[in-house]
């Protein structure tokens, strides 16, 4: 009976050890992925030119995302102006010195649930992970 919990043990901690690294790499690139595109969609939609950051813009980065394999349907935008004014109009560009910003989060997708084998708690379900970022538009009408 020993042997046997030694070996249901053993066995669990070296899947964990085998496995975790991986999860945690898939955690890393897509956390990087998600802030590369918040900062180009900020410098993109801060620039003299746009001064905001519209649904089409936000439809391009999800299909940018989906080619690194997230899923659209998952991703949340949120735009918001730091002066209270509507970011995603693109008839009322934000002025220059109005700030920009944008946040993208993205669902941890269970990542973490092989972490479960060695008694640490995963995320909870609804849990997601975020990049944001702010810049001052550019815009001069």
């Amino acid at each position: 009976m020993r042997s046997i919990l030694v070996f249901v043990l053993f066995a669990g901690m070296l899947c964990w050890m085998m496995f975790s690294p991986i999860y945690k790499h898939v955690l890393i690139v897509r956390q990087a992925a998600l802030q590369q595109e918040v900062d180009y969609l900020l410098e993109v939609g801060a620039n003299g030119s746009h001064g905001y950051i519209d649904t089409a813009m936000v439809a391009q980065s999800k299909q940018r995302l989906a080619a690194l394999g997230l899923r659209p349907e998952s991703l949340r935008y949120e735009v918001s102006a730091t002066d209270g004014s509507t970011a995603t109009n693109a008839a009322a560009p934000l002025v220059r010195g109005t700030g920009l910003a944008l946040s993208i989060s993205y669902p941890y997708d269970g990542l973490f649930t092989i972490d479960r084998l060695i008694g640490i708690e995963p995320p909870p379900a609804d849990a997601r992970m975020r990049a944001y970022g702010l810049k001052m538009s550019e815009y001069v009408p």
